[in-house]
């Protein structure tokens, strides 16, 4: 009997133990978003790039959102044809994921990582709107940035992230003929980030 009972004992022991999880306290929600500025380079050439992110701030640690950018200034095309010189357009964008160290200390650290993908095209004129048969690309794009509490709800951060570009082709023009205008190294690259961040942190 006193067996039976040690045993039974034993047994009840793991319907009292507390479930292991990944997340464990209450889940404490925020969320921000603002415009970016990035300065990089683009088939050898300074480029700027703005656009924005933003997200979901989990226990003021993790965040999950998304960005986009775009480029701002004229980055000539590799090879010119009998029409004249060509300009690239560039945009990507997707989902960004980041880890924020510390968040209430005045100036604090993060980490961040965008997976997406996006497209270069180019135009005949530097201020043409038009555009030839758009090239998709994935991007991928860590990188690491100094933050500094402005407000409670108000952030600036500096940083630098690497571009990582794969699946460019070179596009055939009207005539059939293939026009280099950038590779995948042409388009990755290393930036200088300035982000501005409004929100509840």
């Amino acid at each position: 009997m006193c067996c039976l009972l040690l045993a039974m004992g034993v047994l009840a022991v793991p319907v009292f133990a507390q479930d292991e999880t990944l997340i464990s306290r209450p889940v404490e929600s925020g969320g921000f978003g603002g415009p970016m500025v990035k300065l990089t380079t683009i088939n050898g050439e300074n480029a700027v790039l703005v656009g924005g992110r933003g997200g979901w701030i989990i226990n003021r640690t993790f965040v999950i959102g998304g960005g986009g950018f775009g480029l701002v200034t004229n980055v000539n095309a590799k090879t010119p044809d009998a029409t004249g010189q060509k300009y690239l357009e560039l945009g990507y964008g997707g989902l960004d994921l980041e880890y924020i160290r510390s968040s209430n200390e005045l100036v604090h650290f993060s980490m961040n990582l965008l997976i997406g993908g996006g497209g270069v095209a180019y135009k005949e004129e530097e201020m043409s709107t038009g555009h030839r048969e758009m090239d998709g690309f994935f991007v991928l794009e860590p990188g690491i940035h100094v933050n500094l509490n402005v407000t409670q709800f108000f952030r600036i951060a500096l940083g630098a992230t690497y571009r990582y570009v794969t699946g460019v082709d070179t596009p055939v023009d009207s005539s059939g003929m293939r026009i280099p205008l950038t590779s995948n190294a042409d388009l990755s690259g290393p930036s200088a980030v300035l982000t501005l961040e409004f929100g509840k942190f």
